[in-house]
């Protein structure tokens, strides 16, 4: 289970929605339907115990301005990021006590825009319906807008986790770290702005890591990711800011993961137990690692 500042979900932002959302279930993902947002981004779920997988697109760029926090527009947010590119836009750490957690953060440097509460509609899978109730508190950052955050408080997590839901075909029950492209110009100032929150970080090849509740976060170069994961798109390299271009994620049997990539004709190299994504650009311009349980 998750805990406070850990790893919860980024926002992959995508201009085909439906299509990586099908290429994820023929992956042996357990995708929720497409919901919507009254912002105007839609989005599909992979869940996991304390965090999950979402993909984001845009249906209606006349709400993107609509519930604001502050200043802050959520849907702005990702179509202004979308516009650029494929990826990342946004990313939610877990919160059990958003009012709580934003104190600390604000107190820890990260700027608070406000506050969000919405809710969707669930029908559970004995057929009963009920709706979730949900409190994110925004931290954009003006200087690194990729890596602008959100702390994301399910109220009822009973609606969210449920056990048939978890439950994925491939075996893959949770996140294990997320890589951020940080050339060294700008590594030690991001250290500087996460340390606050995880404590200090390692210094590794390319760069840094540092250890949130859910996962590893790794300061890496160009270089250093190309050389772990594969080659990174040339929009991304371009791009020219820090963002997060990765996602390590567990498994439990590497067998059924194995089959189902095959089967969802995902071109992917194994090697060590791990198993890796390399063509980043059908995959929302980020790179996927499979890691056995206990790794």
């Amino acid at each position: 289970m998750n805990a406070p500042f850990g790893i919860d979900h980024p926002l992959i932002a995508v201009h085909d929605i439906e299509q990586l959302r099908d290429r994820l279930m023929s992956m042996g993902f357990n995708m929720t339907p497409i919901g919507k947002h009254p912002w105007g981004t839609s989005t599909s779920l992979a869940m996991f115990n304390g965090c999950l997988i979402e993909i984001m697109g845009i249906f209606d760029d006349s709400l993107i301005d609509e519930v604001p926090a502050g200043d802050f527009h959520f849907g702005r947010h990702v179509h202004e990021h979308l516009m650029q590119r494929e990826g990342v836009a946004l990313t939610a750490l877990h919160s059990t006590d958003s009012q709580a957690d934003a104190r600390k953060a604000q107190a820890a440097g990260f700027e608070l825009a406000g506050h969000l509460e919405f809710g969707r509609d669930v029908t559970l899978p004995d057929g009963s319906e009920d709706r979730t109730k949900t409190t994110l508190a925004l931290l954009p950052d003006a200087r690194w807008p990729r890596l602008s955050f959100f702390l994301c408080q399910q109220h009822r997590p009973e609606l969210i986790y449920v056990p048939e839901w978890l439950a994925h075909p491939n075996t893959v029950h949770g996140i294990c770290g997320i890589t951020i492209l940080a050339e060294p110009d700008s590594q030690e100032a991001l250290v500087g702005k996460f340390s606050a929150l995880y404590g200090a970080a390692d210094k590794v090849e390319g760069g840094y890591r540092l250890q949130s509740a859910n996962g590893k976060i790794s300061l890496l170069s160009s270089q250093a990711i190309e050389t772990e994961s594969g080659a990174l798109p040339q929009e991304i390299l371009a791009d020219g800011q820090p963002g997060i271009v990765g996602m390590d994620l567990r498994y439990a049997n590497a067998d059924a993961l194995r089959h189902h990539l095959q089967q969802g004709d995902t071109p992917f190299d194994e090697a060590d137990g791990v198993f890796r994504l390399p063509q980043a650009r059908s995959m929302g311009n980020m790179l996927f690692r499979f890691y056995p349980q206990g790794r």
